[in-house]
């Protein structure tokens, strides 16, 4: 081994020790989930800015062959958009890294579609969180998985695309520092159509968790998974432009509602002379009553094509922060179960039941669709659910989401060498109940319900073996 490739073994040893320290150490520092979700609704309030190639388009949803030549923000001020926040009394920032359309607006190494090969060259996330820093703000990043320019979309997702995803994650929890959050986008929703079987959500999360064990996983899947627990994210996630609105009344998860300031998320021509928002009500109907309902409100500010915030959106900032100042933490969250990251082996499997209804069978309880439901037949009295899985399977935990709560009591068997076993035996909490358990071994589950107000309507029961 001559000198040189002598200072390079040294220097890759001393990189791989170093690195194992830092990991050591971000595990020692990992806080409780619980913690974690707690100090993200006393953040009360923060900024999303949605900020990409869609800027300097006329559409959300850009094109997935633009040229990077038109991003040209030629007047870019991150700096502008941090005290813009702090004006609102906001804690924290959330930059649109990837949009759907695939683009880049960091240093990527992992494609060519980035804001390097823009006339800016200038890498936007390292300017965003720099700024936000420095103003003493909180940083989170939003993150795409559907990626069309790419071409990971429904139906087409391969090895590769799962590698750039892990990839790109990796570089964004590595080289800027803290996130608090990632807000992730386009996975499992009723319009992107990418499961979280096709780009496996345990996975990510698990890869997310070892880099920076403090960091939020957010997806915005309201769409689909109902409010009562939390399925595939740390924080329930409301986009109310979609129609998605949380019970200001009944939540009790640690929650995040989303809205624009404008009429649109991205940046669009008419913005500087289109009213914004009202303030008064940004404050009465968001800020105040989602904060006394365990959630965060996050109003969307999209910077224009020099890459500053418009005028009329300033002026609003300044007066939501008038109006309202931040009070301290929020009441304290309710306790409860941590979300489900697993994948469902149940999903689609051949399910057995008792007498149903003709129009809700029993397929209903596991279709992955928590809008529709098995209905029990009124006359049964003591209705039963079976699934059937293609092989026996091990697992550690069962979920019941109720299209309604009618059950009061319940039990669950399961089917291992020939015999049925018991499993549990169980009050029911309300409309969701989740199990979690020694892991076993079995092909068939069986729920039977033992009491119930009204015949039980199942929307769906989750089979899932957790790593733990």
């Amino acid at each position: 081994m001559n000198l040189q490739q002598w200072v390079r073994y040294s220097l890759a040893i001393i990189f791989c020790l170093t690195s194992g320290i830092l990991t050591c150490a971000q595990k020692q520092n990992a806080k409780p989930l619980a913690q974690l979700q707690q100090d993200f609704v006393d953040l009360r309030f923060g900024m999303f800015i949605h900020f990409n190639i869609p800027t300097f388009m006329d559409y959300d949803w850009a094109d997935p062959d633009a040229s990077p030549a038109i991003f040209n923000p030629t007047k870019l001020n991150c700096d502008q958009w941090a005290k813009a926040a702090k004006a609102a009394n906001m804690q924290y920032g959330c930059l649109t890294t990837k949009h759907h359309s695939g683009f880049c607006i960091w240093d990527t190494k992992t494609t060519d579609y980035n804001v390097m090969n823009s006339p800016l060259k200038k890498d936007v996330v390292r300017e965003y969180v720099n700024a936000f820093r420095a103003n003493g703000l909180k940083v989170m990043l939003y993150f795409s998985i559907l990626d069309t320019h790419h071409k990971l979309r429904p139906h087409q997702i391969t090895h590769n695309h799962i590698d750039l995803v892990k990839k790109q994650l990796t570089e964004l929890l590595t080289n800027y520092g803290e996130i608090t959050a990632l807000i992730i986008d386009g996975w499992d929703a009723p319009w992107s159509r990418i499961s979280y079987d096709d780009v496996p959500f345990e996975e990510i999360y698990s890869l997310i968790k070892s880099i920076q064990p403090n960091c939020l996983v957010m997806d915005l899947n309201a769409a689909k998974y109902p409010a009562e627990a939390l399925y595939y994210t740390d924080i329930k996630s409301y986009e109310q432009g979609a129609g998605q609105h949380i019970s200001k009344e009944s939540n009790r998860l640690p929650a995040l509602s989303c809205l624009p300031i404008n009429q649109n998320w991205f940046w669009k021509p008419r913005f500087p002379k289109e009213p914004v928002k009202d303030p008064v009500k940004m404050v009465n109907e968001n800020i105040v009553p989602f904060n006394n309902a365990y959630c965060n409100f996050i109003l969307n500010v999209a910077p224009n094509r020099d890459g500053l915030i418009d005028d009329n959106a300033l002026i609003a900032l300044k007066e939501i922060g008038k109006l309202w100042k931040p009070q301290g933490a929020v009441g304290k969250l309710p306790v409860g179960e941590a979300p489900i990251i697993s994948s469902n082996v149940a999903k689609h499997q051949p399910t057995f039941s008792s007498w149903s209804d003709d129009m809700w069978i029993m397929d209903f309880a596991n279709d992955d669709d928590f809008s529709t439901a098995w209905l029990s037949n009124p006359t049964v009295k003591q209705p039963w659910l079976e699934i059937v899985l293609d092989r026996e399977k091990p697992f550690n935990a069962v979920s019941i989401m109720e299209s309604a709560p009618r059950v009061k009591k319940y039990h669950i068997q399961y089917f291992s060498n020939g015999n049925w076993k018991p499993l549990l035996s169980s009050d029911s909490k309300g409309k969701f109940n989740l199990h979690r358990f020694d892991r076993i071994w079995a092909d068939r589950i069986r729920i039977t319900f033992d009491e119930f107000s009204e015949p039980p309507s199942i929307a769906e029961i989750g089979v899932y073996n957790e790593k733990r």
